[in-house]
């Protein structure tokens, strides 16, 4: 639809209004994509891979896809204990794990985000080196801080901008084949987590950089890429053996936007089987469901249903992601400290 393509270029070139980063429904599978202070929380290498389509039936929508992987290092018990076994008929995540959960010893993490965002013409994509460094700060409470490095590339494909006598482009803009530029981009973040409960607060885009497009030709004064903060909450319990629930929330702040929160609630069955629904302010619903099908390997689904105007032009959003847990070979089906 042309009118997506249009409304993306006047964002971005005329004093950004909206969210510059992706959505992720399923962030609460992968909160590392958010905060990078996650990098080498659990005892083998975590890889994800995304693919979220926003708003189907819209032409130019946002696309985006993302691959992430982290690893611990010098986690002691990394790969040489055997208590997290599956026992045939238990909960691994039942009352005994919170009886014998234990914080983490020192370690360190590394890791890499490799994310591409598509929305009508312009396409922007970040690569990052992620560091963390992980503590106990008393019996079963762990406080982890980390920062990414990274380039991101944000480009305008000038060929998605020819809609005739109907939507007249700038000369400067339309004539110039080479509207892309390379920056260096940061991140940052702190996460405390416990068996029962985590809080987070992380930093995207940390330092704001104007956007400039045909030589300068295309710079508006206010045109920027600005900071994103993030700041998470949840709580996990057990509502009998067999069921974990596990509330909770996102609060979103992008100057000058009005703060955004998804509020979320995921309901487990031992480690194998998970649904979950979520609410974003202002936004819609989102009803999401996952399998553990082994030790190394899980899967999860999101559609979103947007309560905008969009909603009788677009067929909702679907989200996929795909999980390897390499190197768990004594773990449970689930993470221990992310959930």
């Amino acid at each position: 639809m042309k009118l997506i393509c249009s409304f993306c270029l006047m964002i971005m070139l005329t004093g950004l209004r909206a969210q510059q980063l992706p959505h992720y429904s399923q962030y609460m599978l992968n909160q590392y994509i958010i905060n990078p202070a996650l990098t080498g929380i659990e005892n083998y290498i975590d890889v994800k891979a995304s693919h979220r389509h926003q708003w189907v039936g819209i032409d130019g929508a946002p696309v985006t896809t993302y691959l992430s992987a982290h690893a611990p290092i010098g986690k002691k018990d990394f790969r040489t204990s055997a208590t997290g076994v599956r026992i045939p008929g238990e909960n691994p995540r039942g009352k005994q794990w919170w009886e014998d959960y234990t914080a983490s010893e020192p370690h360190h993490g590394i890791g890499i985000q490799l994310i591409n965002d598509k929305t009508g013409p312009l396409n922007r994509f970040s690569g990052y080196l992620t560091y963390a460094y992980h503590v106990g700060i008393s019996g079963k409470t762990s406080l982890a801080a980390g920062f990414g490095a990274g380039l991101t590339n944000l480009r305008l494909n000038t060929d998605k901008l020819n809609f005739g006598v109907i939507t007249p482009v700038d000369p400067a803009v339309y004539e110039n084949r080479s509207l892309n530029y390379i920056r260096p981009d940061f991140t940052a973040g702190l996460y405390l987590y416990s068996a029962s409960y985590f809080l987070g607060l992380s930093a995207q885009q940390i330092i704001p950089q104007k956007i400039k497009f045909s030589d300068n030709a295309v710079s508006p004064a206010d045109g920027k890429q600005v900071p994103h903060v993030f700041a998470t909450a949840g709580y996990r319990f057990l509502l009998t053996e067999d069921f974990n629930c596990m509330p909770s929330v996102m609060v979103k702040y992008i100057k000058p936007l009005p703060v955004q929160a998804d509020l979320n609630v995921k309901l487990q069955y031992h480690d194998l089987a998970w649904i979950g629904a979520s609410y974003r302010t202002g936004e819609g619903f989102a009803a999401m469901l996952g399998m553990n099908i082994s030790s190394s390997l899980n899967i999860g689904y999101a559609y979103d249903y947007t309560t905008t105007r969009l909603n009788t032009v677009s067929k909702g959003t679907h989200e996929i992601l795909i999980g390897f847990m390499i190197g768990n070979k004594y773990g449970s089906w689930c993470p221990k400290n992310v959930w």
